[in-house]
């Protein structure tokens, strides 16, 4: 699959009749925002939007050129960073199918955007991403939780028995961001890494071939332009604000919230309010969060175009409201908080932080 389509049940509800069981909450919801023209594609805005993002991009290439030998370039290294991580979330909504609806347009235009733009494997992405959505912050079923560097399970933390690595989980939290300026060589490598040893992504050798000459392409016309020391700078502030953009709008949305034990069945509708977070700002924070600042509502309705997720949030934090579904929504500042507070208090020992309130409910 190269796209997120069974990422999340098509919002397709029924009414109930005579002999029929009456429309689930979800159901309900999901008429809703049909009814109010949310799941509508927007085409338009899309084109649009990576037309600009694309003339800014050839824009700061023309000035990295016109500058050459000059410590200002580092300014375009950070302009190529933020066009970046805007076209990973273009390739990212196009995945979701929020662009056409075809499913294969949108899976050559994730694939093309994000692999030629931004250096991304959809193929990878997509796998990743939908385990991830089918079951958020889920042990052993959302790998954004799974253990390595950090520890985000708190059953995982006694496995940490090394001093060097039980100091390290104790301050664990204060570690989060900045280790996100390496997310960005992450992203890049797991992506070539999952194309070269996987044998079921689609189009593999096309994708891999457009991301190595994206990434060869980008590093050969840094080192033609500006001598080793200031090539090696321009490279580190690329790819280190590309992470800690990438990494700093996917981390609010979930990190901290309540943990769901392996095995524990939720209904569709509270698995995805009751472990997402949402986060306050204007268009700005729209923007630079491409449109994940919305996440209750992209979790729900996972192929809502991102230009109609501000106008479905009203319409879904009022439904929660009505049915007491708890909705969290927070600062970005204040969710940055919760997420270091939270990973400390992991490695600290306490062992049961932000159980699922339906798992609560049940203890009982």
């Amino acid at each position: 699959m190269t796209a997120l389509e069974n990422a999340a049940p098509a919002p397709a509800p029924t009414r109930a009749g005579a002999g029929a069981r009456p429309p689930t909450l979800y159901a309900q919801l999901a008429e809703e925002v049909q009814a109010a023209g949310l799941m509508r594609r927007r085409v338009g805005w899309y084109v649009t939007t990576t037309a600009v993002v694309l003339a800014v991009t050839v824009g700061a290439w023309v000035a990295f050129v016109v500058l050459g030998d000059s410590w200002w370039t580092l300014a375009v290294a950070a302009v190529l960073a933020v066009t970046s991580a805007q076209f990973g979330f273009l390739g990212h909504d196009a995945a979701h199918r929020q662009v056409f609806a075809s499913g294969t347009a949108n899976a050559w235009a994730a694939r093309v955007v994000a692999g030629a733009c931004a250096g991304l494997s959809m193929g990878w992405w997509t796998s990743k991403h939908n385990r991830h959505h089918s079951g958020p912050n889920q042990v052993d079923r959302d790998p954004d939780i799974a253990t390595g560097v950090l520890v985000f399970d708190p059953a995982d933390a006694p496995n940490r028995t090394h001093p060097a690595a039980r100091w390290f989980l104790d301050r664990q939290g204060w570690a989060f961001f900045p280790l996100l300026l390496l997310e960005g060589v992450q992203l890049h490598v797991a992506g070539v890494r999952d194309l070269l040893t996987r044998r079921d992504v689609p189009h593999r050798r096309l994708e891999l071939g457009i991301i190595v000459a994206r990434l060869v392409g980008f590093l050969v016309a840094v080192a033609v332009v500006l001598p080793p020391g200031k090539a090696a700078a321009f490279v580190a502030v690329q790819l280190g604000l590309f992470g800690l953009l990438m990494g700093g709008a996917f981390a609010p949305n979930h990190k901290g919230m309540p943990i769901v034990p392996a095995g524990t069945r939720i209904d569709f509708l509270s698995r995805q309010v009751l472990m997402s977070r949402n986060i306050d700002g204007g268009r700005v924070t729209d923007v630079a969060m491409g449109g994940l600042n919305y996440q209750i509502e992209h979790h729900l309705f996972p192929s809502m175009p991102r230009p109609a997720l501000r106008q479905a949030q009203p319409i879904v934090r009022r439904f929660c409201d009505e049915h007491g579904v708890r909705y969290t929504q927070t600062s970005l500042v204040g969710s940055y908080g919760i997420v270091v507070r939270y990973l400390n208090r992991v490695g600290l020992g306490e062992r049961d932080p932000f159980t699922c309130p339906l798992v609560q409910q049940r203890r009982a």
